[in-house]
């Protein structure tokens, strides 16, 4: 591990996303694309797109303790101390280097998959004769929605300004599977 951040730290290219943490993240990114500005609320191809997605969360959740060394949580866990850390050198300017997710960067995909699961539970429980009908849910599983494509957005644009204050091309790091510098 210690080899892999100082290269980082020295600007060289180091493997850090392994095929299906790439292919799991471009496929989601799709389907809440499609979801959100594509397809019909309601009809079943916005369904079939919505469970898909709950499915490839529940493949990375299982792929979190199984996967390749950066795609396991034990590697990147957003405890308290490495959230306080992180947060306090972004903001004194000396960001820390990080080979697989930072903490911040952790906590937003976390949240990011709680989302499309709980998209997909409130979306799969209107269909029910439970729930058939009920506004409250409705509005929650748009609430919902609403919040991850401003999440979205938002751990998009943090990774375009970390790519310029860590020298670390993220973006492109994860279409190919490798962090190289700037």
């Amino acid at each position: 591990m210690k080899t892999a951040v100082q290269a980082v730290m020295q600007g060289r290219p180091v493997p850090v996303w392994d095929r299906f943490v790439r292919v799991f993240h471009w496929s989601l990114v799709a389907c809440v694309l499609l979801n959100q500005f594509v397809l019909e609320e309601g009809e079943a191809p916005h369904r079939w797109v919505g469970y898909v997605a709950a499915a490839l969360v529940v493949a990375r959740v299982a792929w979190g303790f199984v996967g390749s060394r950066h795609a396991r949580f034990s590697d990147f866990f957003p405890t308290p101390a490495r959230l306080r850390d992180h947060a306090a050198a972004l903001l004194h300017g000396r960001p820390l280097a990080y080979v697989g997710h930072s903490p911040l960067g952790a906590l937003m995909m976390l949240a990011l998959m709680a989302l499309v699961l709980a998209l997909g539970l409130t979306g799969w429980l209107q269909g029910t004769d439970l729930f058939w009908g009920e506004e409250w849910l409705e509005a929650l599983h748009e609430g919902l929605a609403g919040t991850l494509v401003g999440l979205a957005g938002l751990h998009a644009l943090a990774a375009i300004v970390l790519s310029r204050l860590e020298g670390v091309d993220l973006v492109r790091a994860m279409l190919t599977g490798v962090k190289r510098p700037r």
